[in-house]
């Protein structure tokens, strides 16, 4: 069994479940180690104030077997950065799997490396993978080639587990899905826009409305369909 190399790229408002769901399943993969590398040393708030501690600055990173790239609301930021965009595809490049949870397709996709690929992403921002060059398919995982996307938040957790069988088989999978007891039932449809009742996805919709059209402007400022 080969060892595995697995890093997460945290920065300032991102969604922490994005970065600690995959991470209570990825961690726990036989003969790996697991990561997370920032811009700096210093902890990393995220969207609700939560704090977080790298382990290494970017450039510290050794290459990376698996990159992880999570979202949040600071993807907006940070797919201006040059410095974390040149860092994401060198890494990505050299990986043998690239996995993004919710917006962080997008994070990843501001590196050119999504163009002519199928990808999800959180359902507010779904229709805003075109202006990457990416084919948006409406499911829970996407698979194109070693690039692994989920769509919002919750999704991965089963793009990890999806990325676990990959790597270490489906009965190692299933083993840490069992440890977790991750075995779903939510109170409510209402976790998906196709199910959620009318006035809740409106309600949804309109609170997401300026950080989307936002998130458009960086998006279209990138010029990555041309």
């Amino acid at each position: 069994m080969t060892h595995l190399t697995i890093g997460s790229v945290i920065f300032p408002d991102l969604d922490q479940v994005d970065l600690t769901g995959p991470h209570e399943i990825l961690s726990r993969l036989p003969d790996s180690t697991w990561r997370l590398y920032g811009p700096s040393l210093d902890p990393v708030t995220d969207m609700k104030g939560l704090r977080i501690l790298p382990d290494a600055v970017l450039e510290d990173a050794p290459q990376l077997d698996v990159l992880h790239v999570p979202g949040g609301f600071g993807v907006d930021a940070a797919m201006r950065d040059p410095r974390l965009l040149d860092w994401l595809k060198r890494q990505a490049e050299g990986a043998q799997l690239v996995f993004t949870v919710c917006t962080g397709s997008l994070l990843l996709g501001a590196t050119g490396l999504l163009r002519g690929r199928r990808a999800t992403t959180h359902w507010a921002s779904h229709h805003l993978l075109p202006l990457l060059g990416a084919t948006p398919v409406d499911e829970r995982v996407v698979e194109d080639g070693k690039f692994v996307t989920a769509a919002g938040v919750t999704s991965g957790f089963d793009g990890a587990l999806h990325v676990a069988a990959k790597l270490r088989g489906s009965e190692a999978a299933q083993f840490i899905q069992l440890y977790m007891q991750y075995d779903p039932h939510p109170p409510f449809q209402a976790g998906n826009p196709r199910t959620a009742p009318a006035a809740t996805r409106d309600q949804a919709t309109a609170a997401f409305a300026n950080v989307v059209a936002a998130r458009e402007a960086v998006l279209r400022g990138l010029q990555l369909t041309g």
